[in-house]
């Protein structure tokens, strides 16, 4: 057994994990090491070949393997090691990441602060328990832009897409840009699930139906999709049979939202957001065990890759500085809450430090304008700004002054204008 030690371990290579080993290397951490359980660095974005990363990080628009070409630079010109064709099999309490990959066979790695930076995965038909049968032609909107960014492979000529998350509206387009008829984007709610651009740049700017409050219902074909029935759904989003049209189809893509990978979370005994499915976090991305911090798209799911960057950087500063003992202590915790129209805040909890702001991120429960988002500390108002439009598909913020701290927990609430 190939026995190592690192002051940070980063688990994923993905935009967080690149981001954070970056940062913990920049502040003053002279071992970090990455472990991936992919052959590249890049994550997602390496399959992602569409411009629009970048924007806010770098004040250009870049594609995702551009994008993630940087950091990867980036990461190795600091001399952060990395090691590829490795599966995380274990993190504990007490810093022993234990690893597998082919050419060590188990290799355990003992660390001072470890970063988990997994990411998510897809929802599939498992858990959506769409009835009917169970024929070829039936993918995850991210499966079927892996085949055919990556591996050159068509998934289907006529396609119903499930969801309007943005991994399925941009495959709509890419769909549409290789020769294939999508016949519509398929929506159970009445609003978009994903970011308003990407509606505009991959649905309206070529003529793709979007269908809200509607849901598929059933799947026809035996050997191939040949055909999937869709219906308007009432307001407790149940089917109105009465409303049943079938879409003649052979593929069938899924883009009904994200997981985060918390396996590794849970084992190690951390405390799980119940709204985000991901680990609870102060604002330095610690979770409830000290020496573990977490980032990205498994803490909860971005709108952008250029916020998992930033909130990377934040999670892999402020391990380096756990490893060399200058990290504030959590004696006690401000807890942060989502309130009337939030769905969740992130971070969870605010150690009370001197001086300084910390960034709240979260997302509404619906679709408003003219919106008033707050913070809130009992009756007093933290910091409030006003919103002309905000969407469940994009992520929002409040900057909260240190200074302006007491003991009592916050709560973030979103109000839109009444109209006289």
């Amino acid at each position: 057994m190939k026995e190592l030690n690192y002051d940070v371990t980063v688990i994923g290579a993905g935009p967080a994990g690149l981001a954070a080993a970056g940062a913990a290397k920049r502040n003053g951490t002279e071992k970090v090491l990455i472990v991936e359980r992919d052959t590249d660095c890049g994550g997602i974005l390496q399959q992602c070949i569409h411009s629009g990363f970048g924007l806010t990080y770098f004040n250009e628009e870049l594609t995702g393997p551009e994008y993630a070409s940087r950091f990867i630079k980036s990461a190795r010109e600091k001399g952060v090691d990395i090691l590829l064709d490795t599966m995380a099999l274990s993190v504990d309490q007490a810093g022993i990441v234990v690893c597998s990959n082919p050419q060590d066979g188990i290799v355990t790695v003992r660390t001072k602060a470890v970063v988990l930076a997994m990411g998510c995965r897809e929802r599939t038909r498992a858990n959506l328990r769409i009835p009917g049968t169970r024929p070829a032609g039936i993918y995850t909107a991210g499966t079927a832009q892996r085949l055919i960014n990556r591996q050159n492979e068509m998934v289907g000529r006529e396609v119903v897409i499930l969801g309007s998350g943005d991994i399925g509206m941009i495959m709509a387009r890419r769909l549409t840009l290789e020769g294939a008829k999508v016949k519509a984007v398929v929506e159970i709610m009445d609003y978009l699930a994903g970011l308003t651009r990407n509606r505009v740049q991959c649905l309206d700017d070529f003529g793709i139906p979007l269908l809200l409050r509607h849901t598929v219902t059933r799947i026809h074909g035996n050997r191939r999709v040949e055909a999937v029935t869709v219906c308007e759904v009432d307001q407790n989003r149940k089917p109105i049979l009465s409303t049943a049209q079938d879409i003649s189809c052979d593929t069938l893509l899924l883009s009904v939202g994200l997981i985060p990978e918390n396996e590794l979370t849970r084992a190690c005994g951390i405390a799980i957001d119940p709204v985000t499915n991901g680990p609870s976090v102060n604002q330095f991305m610690q979770t409830s065990v000290s020496r573990v911090f977490a980032c990205g798209n498994v803490v909860h799911v971005n709108d952008l890759v250029d916020n998992v960057s930033q909130e990377s950087e934040k999670a892999g500063a402020s391990a380096a500085l756990y490893a060399q003992g200058k990290l504030p202590e959590a004696a006690s915790e401000i807890p942060c809450a989502a309130g009337e129209g939030i769905r969740y805040v992130c971070p969870q909890t605010i150690v009370p430090v001197p001086e300084g702001g910390v960034r709240l991120c979260f997302r509404v429960l619906r679709p408003g304008k003219d919106v008033t988002l707050t913070a809130l500390q009992g009756d007093e108002i933290l910091t409030s700004k006003k919103a002309r439009r905000v969407s469940p598909g994009e992520m929002e913020h409040l900057d909260i002054d240190m200074a302006k701290l007491t003991g009592e927990g916050i709560r973030i609430v979103a109000k839109e204008a009444v109209s006289v």
